[in-house]
């Protein structure tokens, strides 16, 4: 999240593609992919915008972008089902053919680069038509700036495409307030974030929040439900208004060096893109919460050495500084993440992080930074992490169906190895301290002394893994885990409790 009052807002500007193009030229849209997705709205650009109205409770009002120009496309032409808002043009204006041939081309060769789903974003926005302004009904989204489509990226065609689908959130509650980014569930208007967005960070549990589409709308929200041990929670938008939902990938399948692409709101700029690679996969963190209740498996001891007393590095905080009114840190979380260098600053968090197919592979949530600079001016070094497609699904669907989610609990005490004095071990794990009677571990026959290494078919280097790794899963679940013992491996399954 990111400070409200005076920082800079992209102004939006006219779609500059040419009329010759745009003109007459929705209708082979439908031909092109009758499935296509809606179009996405114009990138925005430009100079500073000053502080908006504050809020009926005296709260600064959600940061947007300037009165936007692009209007929301029709649902039919959203859709490539024919064009419902541009004028044909009679035969004297109408363009050459050649030049709308190459256009055509051009696009075509986007859809085939990057797919039916996301190459059809780049077509309906470079082809749709212009329209009234902007209201508060009809699809959320508006045509995509592609100023040179013979030469769009598939990052061009991932931004056309999904970039409708997220949204920036703006929160205020008792003396907090902050932003964030958000990916759109549904077309009635779920929306994903991080808990630490939604309820700054445990500040308040009746937040005030607003949202902006990415054609520039707000709308007011209210929370469903939310998660502080995965720092997830589901907002939803209270207007009759259709959205885009975002299209998930399953976060298992991924590959060290896979593209990534961010969509969010770093310092409250909306629509913003950046794209690196996934850096690392099975990593995990431990971050502070002021919301996250107590447990043996917690980790619990911060390194005097940090910055912060955390750890290396300053995960926490990183977009909601001390002075804003977070509540004081009670526990700790440890979190499995996807690391990428894709560039992620404050105001990402609960943003989208995308594969070159436009699925959302994960949901941004922190970024590590060095020395102690402190979370009012920590920026991104190329090391951001997101929450796994996976977990945060599971999560969404158990927060709008119950309000609450389920996580689970291994029943013991962990250290890592390495700072276990007791334990004589030739590899890295997570030793177990002491069990919980008749709790998952002990029906498991686990022990003290145990060295925990796999769990699900996953390394585990140290306690913050193993941890992050049970809570992945939901009370109840079964898991296979791997363990050392005087020197031997062993393999055992274990049902898991449920964290309280």
């Amino acid at each position: 999240m990111t400070e409200q009052p005076e920082r800079q807002q992209p102004e939006r500007h006219e779609d500059p593609t040419p009329p010759d193009i745009r003109a007459g030229e929705t209708r082979p849209a439908a031909s092109a992919d009758g499935a296509g997705t809606p179009a996405a709205a114009a990138q925005a650009q430009g100079a500073a915008s000053p502080d908006g109205p504050s809020s009926p409770q005296g709260a600064p009002s959600p940061q947007a972008a300037s009165s936007p120009q692009d209007p929301a496309p029709q649902r039919g032409a959203a859709f490539g089902a024919g064009a419902t808002g541009a004028q044909q043009p009679d035969s004297s204006q109408r363009p050459e053919p050649r030049r709308a041939g190459i256009g055509m081309v051009a696009v075509a060769a986007i859809a085939a680069l990057v797919g039916g789903g996301v190459g059809a974003g780049v077509y309906a926005g470079v082809t749709g038509g212009a329209g009234g302004p902007a209201s508060s009904q009809g699809p959320v989204g508006t045509n995509v700036m592609i100023n040179d489509v013979d030469n769009a990226t598939v990052i061009s065609g991932v931004a056309a495409t999904v970039a409708p689908s997220v949204v920036t959130l703006s929160v205020n509650g008792g003396q907090a307030s902050g932003s964030g980014s958000g990916v759109v569930l549904s077309e009635d208007g779920y929306i994903l974030t991080n808990a630490h967005v939604a309820t700054l960070s445990g500040a308040t549990a009746e937040p005030s929040i607003r949202v902006q589409s990415y054609d520039g709308r707000l709308f007011d929200a209210t929370l469903v439900g939310s998660d502080p041990i995965a720092d997830l929670a589901v907002v939803k938008v209270d207007a009759d208004v259709e959205f885009q939902p975002a299209e998930f990938a399953d976060s298992d399948e991924l590959n060290v060096g896979d593209t990534t692409i961010a969509i969010g709101a770093p310092l409250g700029l909306s629509n913003t893109v950046t794209s690196g690679v996934v850096s690392a996969l099975n990593r995990s963190i431990t971050v502070a919460s002021s919301a996250a209740p107590e447990s043996e498996e917690a980790p619990d001891a911060p390194q005097p050495d940090a910055p912060d007393g955390w750890g290396p590095f300053d995960f926490w905080e990183f977009d909601n500084g001390p002075d804003r009114g977070s509540a004081p840190v009670s526990s700790t979380i440890a979190l499995p993440v996807i690391q990428t260098d894709a560039a992620i600053n404050p105001g990402n968090s609960g943003g989208a992080l995308l594969d070159e197919d436009g699925k959302v592979i994960g949901i941004n949530v922190a970024i590590a930074s060095t020395g102690n600079t402190g979370s009012s001016t920590a920026g991104s070094i190329g090391v951001g992490f997101a929450i796994p497609a996976n977990l945060a699904q599971r999560v969404a669907s158990e927060l709008i169906e119950n309000g609450t989610a389920s996580h689970g609990l291994l029943g013991a005490t962990v250290a890592d190895v390495t700072d276990d004095r007791a334990i004589d071990s030739d590899v890295v794990g997570a030793s177990i301290q002491s069990v919980t009677p008749d709790g998952a571990a002990e029906q498991a026959g686990l022990k003290q002394g145990d060295v925990v290494v796999e769990f699900e078919g996953l390394p585990i280097t140290g306690k913050t893994d193993l941890t992050a790794q049970v809570r992945v899963l939901p009370g109840g679940a079964e898991a296979e885990l791997v363990y050392v013992r005087d020197g031997e491996r062993n393999t055992t399954t274990v049902t898991l409790g449920e964290l309280g």
